[in-house]
């Protein structure tokens, strides 16, 4: 990389910067604040859609997963499921978010159920959010001190990360403390522009670097099963379940695989149940459809984004196989030995284990031409600045907050938004540095503990959808008990991700349910407030 790259980098960083605040000027209310006072046309939601959710774990981790050992195409199983998932929230969850004035969609649970259980899914969503961008926000920082790196190699690369996390970080909080989410949305539609360029970009000067370009990537890929799609998992596969704190186990046998990741049941079922809990009950994604004035905008929003996802996630699998044919690490004699999931780099001419997101940032690094690197890096930095502290702070104040201080003046909650945003982009920074120490791919880790958490809060609005009579206490019972189910089978159980939000919504239903018979019925005018209509 050369000072061309650098000045691109911190030119965008600091255009982010500016543009935040000069959006501060529209910044007078909450409404404004959380929603763009709800102007904001269905087509830039859209590619606000596809740039939250895509993010830097896409544009770096997607990649690494085809580029490992055993690593192909079996990913996009999960994405058939994240369409299937957009079609139901657009029946079944999207007309009710446009009955009253809704800031937060937590504030649905608590018409149909009351406070408790409003407050308890804010609280999971303000925890889950803050933990998952704050991995999204080590791995961008892996990027940066990647670049930095370039230019002075003798540096420590662990301070290196630490201060990129902190900068960052800093970007991230002022840009969103002034801007609010109007400017989040339109900032991301500038984003996915730049992001999804310099991934083009890439491949392109990947395809120019490989010996036999494209037929002779595409022949590799084919030799190493790289574009294998489809795994149905039936086969027997035996299950050691743990008793907590003990050595003792479990094991039985069942003719699916519920071990492995990424199968096409897996992929469907809990793609599709991700997808209802992220896009339909997470108010990230949810603020998004808030912000414009008609259930069938916002309908157009979420089902347009779905193509283009799927677009993405075919085109950062195949950089993977691009990237896959240039470091050629099947040539090392230790190839065959590896793990399934292990990716190696050549260093000193010695290829080394190292984590799937750090061959797309090396490669970006150390082989793209001048100017079009620091493209490629803003385009990450593009992915990254996603930010999730405006929707934290709106739940916080909305759900969290004015319980305790009601009926302040707007004034007094728009400038507890302001300090929020502060305090969560502060946690999250320190979320970031907890983590740089673990060596799973970042994709994994965001997804699961997304996974963990939002399958009660799907299952309390499945509750309160289809279940009308049930009351707040046996479905904030249903919650509770899928909570403790869900972190046993998280920490002691093998278990794959994909199936954590299918089973804890499940669990949440089924015992909401039960507990039912034993509590008076919800009252008449609560029971049709999360039904379609």
């Amino acid at each position: 990389m050369k000072p061309l790259d650098l000045v691109i980098i911190f030119g965008y960083l600091i255009g982010i910067t500016l543009f935040g605040v000069w959006f501060s000027r529209k910044q007078e209310t909450t409404r404004d604040y959380f929603l763009g006072d709800r102007t904001v046309p269905w087509w830039a939601i859209a590619a606000s859609i596809v740039a939250t959710e895509t993010s830097t774990i896409t544009f770096i981790s997607v990649p690494g997963i085809a580029f490992a050992r055993g690593g192909n195409f079996e990913f996009l199983q999960l994405v058939l499921g994240y369409m299937l998932g957009r079609v139901v929230i657009s029946l079944l969850f999207i007309p009710s978010y446009f009955r009253g004035e809704l800031l937060t969609v937590y504030q649905l649970l608590e018409r149909r159920f009351g406070n408790r259980i409003k407050m308890l899914a804010a609280s999971l969503f303000v925890v889950m959010r803050n933990i998952a961008d704050g991995i999204r926000l080590l791995l961008t920082a892996f990027v940066l001190a990647a670049v930095y790196t370039a230019f002075q190699p003798q540096a420590n690369t662990e301070t290196i990360v630490i201060g990129s996390v902190v900068l960052l970080g800093v970007v991230m909080i002022i840009f969103t403390y002034f801007g609010g989410m109007e400017a989040v949305i339109w900032v991301e539609v500038v984003q996915l522009g730049i992001y999804l360029a310099g991934a083009a970009m890439a491949g392109v000067v990947l395809i120019m670097a490989i010996k036999g370009g494209w037929p002779q990537a595409i022949a590799l890929g084919e030799q190493y099963h790289k574009f294998n799609f489809i795994d149905f998992g039936i086969r027997p596969t035996v299950y050691a379940f743990k008793a907590p704190f003990t050595d003792g186990a479990l094991n039985f046998t069942l003719p699916i695989d519920l071990t492995k990741t990424y199968t096409f049941w897996a992929g469907l079922l809990g793609g599709c149940f991700l997808t209802m809990s992220t896009h339909g009950t997470d108010q990230y994604l949810v603020q998004r459809y808030l912000c414009t004035d008609k259930p069938r905008r916002a309908a157009a929003a979420l089902l347009s984004s779905g193509a283009v996802v799927f677009a993405q996630f075919v085109g950062f699998l195949f950089i993977g196989v691009l990237l896959f044919a240039f470091y050629g690490p099947q040539t090392d004699p230790g190839y065959a030995a590896l793990g399934s999931g292990v990716a190696t780099l050549p260093v000193g001419g010695v290829f080394q284990a190292v984590g799937g997101d750090r061959v797309f940032p090396d490669f970006i690094t150390k082989f793209m031409p001048t100017g079009l690197s620091g493209l490629v890096v803003a385009a990450i930095f593009a992915a990254a600045l996603s930010s999730s502290l405006n929707s934290i702070a709106a739940t916080a104040v909305n759900d969290l907050y004015k319980p305790f201080r009601p009926k302040r003046d707007d004034k007094h909650y728009l400038r507890v938004s302001h300090w929020l945003t502060l305090l969560w982009g502060v946690l999250q920074i320190g979320v970031a540095l907890l983590a740089m120490r673990q060596n799973r791919s970042a994709l994994d880790q965001a997804l699961s503990i997304a996974s963990l958490i939002n399958g009660p809060v799907l299952g309390v609005f499945l509750v309160g959808t289809f279940l009308r009579k049930v009351s707040e206490p046996p479905a904030l019972i249903g919650m509770i008990v899928s909570i403790v189910v869900m972190l046993y089978i998280r920490f002691w159980t093998p278990i794959a991700w994909t199936w954590y939000v299918l089973l804890g919504s499940i669990i949440t239903f089924v015992v909401a349910w039960l507990a039912g018979y034993a509590f008076a019925p919800t009252p008449v005018e609560r029971q049709d407030e999360l039904s379609p209509r």
